[in-house]
């Protein structure tokens, strides 16, 4: 498995463990540019552009990062760390869990 690969493969194991959905855009050169991964959990849109260790987002990249923020989305790009993915995935979950422990509890 490439660098990359390795790393994509530990992103996929963060959104199954939390639940979001997700998918990977097949590039062919129809329609608009997009990043590695596509996802939405709890109602929240976001991509993740993944990299090998040390790697950066390409210029074309960049514009599609910058354009999913403009619209009001989250952006990560990860080079192999997944901890600020899973703390903001269990940021956006935390007031569902307190919603459903407070209904468990009425």
């Amino acid at each position: 498995m490439t660098p990359e690969g390795k790393v994509k493969a530990a992103v996929k194991e963060v959104l199954k463990a939390h639940g979001a959905y997700w998918h990977c855009p097949v590039q062919n050169g129809l329609g608009a540019p997009s990043l590695d991964f596509i996802c939405c959990f709890k109602g929240r849109y976001f991509g993740i552009e993944t990299k090998k260790p040390g790697g950066k987002p390409t210029p074309r990249q960049l514009l599609t990062i910058k354009a999913i923020e403009d619209a009001g989305g989250k952006v990560f790009v990860i080079d192999g760390d997944t901890s600020a993915l899973q703390r903001w995935l269990n940021e956006v979950n935390e007031p569902f869990i307190k919603a459903q422990h407070e209904r468990t509890f009425l």
